[in-house]
């Protein structure tokens, strides 16, 4: 049983390093954004972590795609797991946000690192074999069936 984590863990540390680079570059990206729109314009930090996220969101999921997770399939499916996961990541950062600032008066940098971290440990098996996962066509007689893999 340990032999065969290890030979998972070994198999997938390629495309987790890949993930892991884009998620600690988009975290850099992401905290610049929230600290110049919170610091240089004066926006309450649940408004400006709704701003930031739209260009970390679109920059994620390319270089996941691309890079990451080598998935060379159409995007439209895919797209639409993302859209579904950013949602509820989403939801989970605004509410995180809203409750440690708002309501606790958590530094409002902590806090988004902090969430983003709990969000990471959850996004890579789910981009793995949710959103990334590759679909292999295999015709048949009577029609195209379409297998995971």
């Amino acid at each position: 049983m340990i032999n065969r984590c290890f030979i998972f863990l070994r198999s997938i540390r390629k495309q987790f390093f890949c993930f892991f680079v884009v998620g600690i570059t988009g975290l850099a990206i992401d905290m610049a954004s929230l600290v110049f729109l919170k610091e240089v314009f004066g926006i309450r930090p649940i408004y400006a972590v709704i701003v930031s996220q739209i260009g970390v969101l679109v920059y994620n999921f390319s270089l996941n795609k691309f890079w990451s997770f080598e998935n060379t399939q159409r995007p439209h499916k895919q797209a639409a797991r993302y859209t579904t996961l950013a949602g509820a990541n989403y939801l989970f950062s605004v509410v995180v946000m809203y409750i440690f600032t708002e309501m606790l008066s958590f530094d409002y940098r902590i806090v988004r690192i902090a969430s983003i971290g709990c969000m990471g440990c959850w996004n890579f098996f789910l981009y793995k074999y949710w959103v990334y996962k590759e679909e292999v066509l295999v015709p048949s007689l009577s029609k195209t069936e379409v297998y995971s893999r």
